[in-house]
């Protein structure tokens, strides 16, 4: 059933949001939206009495009470309830094998995973134990932590296993790893945990201090990947990992790491 006074409430909050906290007068909103300035008028009235807009020098500006419904909401979402929403919303990871880790001492343990579409198999799954060290996500949640702590985590070399060829076994070879990591901005596996397989991972940014640190990654075929491929990898998951931070930026930051 529709409800004309609810939508264009709704779409009065969406004009105050477009306006990057520029106050709007009812005059320009109603020329913004094509409707008549007398009906605008009782609908900013109502959004104000429930504290939804404040008036201000000029007109209009979003409210206090957003804040509160916003944060109401993002107690909700926990991190990997907003994990499989971006593997289902962010087009490139949704055909892809993704994780969701945390860091324990020297492994990471998978959260959650999104097996996509792939015609691929992985031992991977939820409560899955990998080294951190070979791992892409792994070295993305390594790189949290400075040189010194690395060296006294990862001193004990069985703490540093080599599953393949690739695998990164020696300590100083791990820390200038992870220090390529910082400086990047995010973590490559190549090969390390299974031959073939590219490994990309990025950190999520924690909302709150001394919050558990995450990493959203995703594994790729190698045989498929280039530059062009991997660059789109990385920007869906820092996508992934923004929605994570605060699940409310999820629908700006897909429309730029869709495709």
């Amino acid at each position: 059933m529709s409800a004309p006074a609810v939508s264009r409430a709704l779409r009065v909050l969406a004009v105050l949001e477009a306006a990057g906290g520029a106050t709007l007068g009812v005059s320009e909103m109603a020329r913004q939206l094509g409707v008549a300035r007398s009906s605008l008028h009782n609908v900013c009235l109502a959004l104000e009495a429930e504290g939804m807009v404040q008036r201000s020098e000029g007109g209009y500006r979003l409210g206090r009470r957003l804040v509160e419904l916003g944060g109401a909401y993002l107690r909700t979402v926990d991190p990997v309830q907003a994990f499989y929403q971006a593997c289902s919303d962010l087009a490139f990871l949704h055909d892809e094998i993704c994780q969701l880790a945390v860091l324990d001492g020297t492994d990471v343990l998978y959260l959650a995973a999104h097996a996509g579409r792939l015609p691929l198999r992985m031992t991977a799954s939820i409560g899955s134990r990998f080294p951190a060290s070979i791992t892409a996500v792994g070295n993305a949640l390594l790189a949290q932590l400075e040189d010194d702590e690395l060296r006294q985590r990862f001193e004990n070399p069985a703490t540093r296993p080599s599953w393949t060829d690739d695998s990164t076994t020696d300590l100083e070879a791990l820390i200038d790893k992870i220090r390529v990591v910082r400086s990047r901005g995010f973590a490559l596996d190549k090969g390390e945990v299974f031959p073939g397989i590219r490994g990309l991972a990025v950190a999520v940014a924690p909302q709150y201090s001394g919050e558990q640190a995450y990493a959203v990654g995703a594994s790729l075929l190698e045989v498929y990947c280039n530059v062009h491929i991997e660059q789109q990898a990385i920007e869906a998951l820092s996508a992934m990992a923004d929605h994570i931070a605060n699940p409310m930026n999820l629908g700006k930051s897909s429309a730029n790491a869709g495709a």
